[in-house]
């Protein structure tokens, strides 16, 4: 059975582990970073990362961590540096592009197109790449956040457009990363991404 690290915040992140242990893996929740035994890092949403880590000041950014910033940058260095894949979900997602260089968009001018209180919006987006191949040109994804990237990390291609132009997706040009803004753990549509990540591992 296939093992995944999962960096989250407070509480146990149920959604992420049932729809792993629906694919037939196992998750474990990281309290300091750690490569060994494990097949692959999930990285996984919550609040906005430390624009301190892009070079700005907070001007939108909230629920910050900075103690879960340190923990997933240093599991992310961990896992590229023993070759084994990562996927980033939301704020992981953003968290990887900052990983890489980065930047992101603290508060999207659409923020109300890709945000609602208590709930998923969902949009379609423009698919390139692993995404063009896992669901054709477009598909519908659910949308919670209020940030998104700016500058794009070195090395990675983004891979998913929304129709306002928010990156939805990256994957790096050569190591297994892949980063999605949307929630595929939630999505009824959403498996083929997590079994695209396990089949790496």
């Amino acid at each position: 059975m296939k093992k995944i690290l999962l960096t989250a915040g407070e509480g146990m992140p149920v959604n992420y582990m049932k729809a792993l242990q629906r694919l037939g893996a196992e998750g474990a929740v990281a309290v300091e970073p750690d490569a060994a035994g494990f097949d692959g890092l999930l990285l996984c949403g919550g609040g906005d990362p430390d624009p301190a880590l892009f070079g700005e000041k907070n001007e939108g950014s909230f629920g910050i961590s900075r103690e879960r910033d340190q923990l997933e940058l240093s599991c992310i260095h961990l896992f590229l540096k023993a070759g084994k894949p990562i996927l980033g979900i939301c704020r992981g997602n953003q968290i990887l592009n900052v990983a890489f260089g980065g930047s992101l968009v603290q508060h999207l001018p659409t923020a109300n197109e890709h945000l609602a209180p208590g709930k998923d919006l969902f949009h379609e987006i423009r698919t390139d790449g692993l995404l063009r191949k896992l669901y054709g040109k477009r598909v519908t994804v659910n949308s919670r956040h209020h940030q998104g990237i700016g500058k794009v990390g070195r090395g990675l291609k983004v891979i998913g457009v929304a129709p306002d132009g928010v990156v939805e997706a990256v994957a790096h040009e050569r190591l297994p990363v892949l980063g999605v803004q949307f929630h595929p753990e939630r999505m009824e549509n959403g498996l083929p991404v997590l079994e695209s990540f396990l089949k790496l591992c």
